[in-house]
């Protein structure tokens, strides 16, 4: 079964940052759009980036400017990589590809 795994979350200080890595077996991984999601507690999922099988991304309004999407076709891997993380922003982090099961997430922890 295909499944995505996500990675590198962590415990982080206001205004540092975080690199998330989700690594997949799809075959049809080129193709695909690939997104990262987030959900705080007490929250619903909310999609923070997704990226297109050119290379064009899209970004949630509030992590515009902070947050960078990106993938490498050859690996399968996709990440985020996380800029001036805010104190209101812990969550867990979950990668998504179209008809792929939910990984486990990786949470990351933003201290003031």
């Amino acid at each position: 079964q295909v499944q995505l795994v996500e990675s590198g979350g962590g415990l982080v200080q206001s205004g540092g940052s975080l690199r998330l890595s989700c690594a997949t077996s799809k075959s049809s991984f080129s193709v695909q759009t690939m997104a990262w999601y987030r959900q705080a507690p007490g929250k619903q999922r909310e999609l923070v980036a997704s990226v297109r099988s050119d290379g064009a991304t899209d970004y949630a309004d509030s992590v515009t400017g902070r947050f960078t999407i990106s993938r490498d076709n050859a690996k399968k891997m996709v990440y985020l990589q996380m800029n001036s993380l805010k104190p209101d922003e812990p969550a867990v982090y979950y990668c998504s590809a179209p008809y792929v099961p939910w990984g486990q997430g990786t949470q990351d922890a933003v201290s003031s």
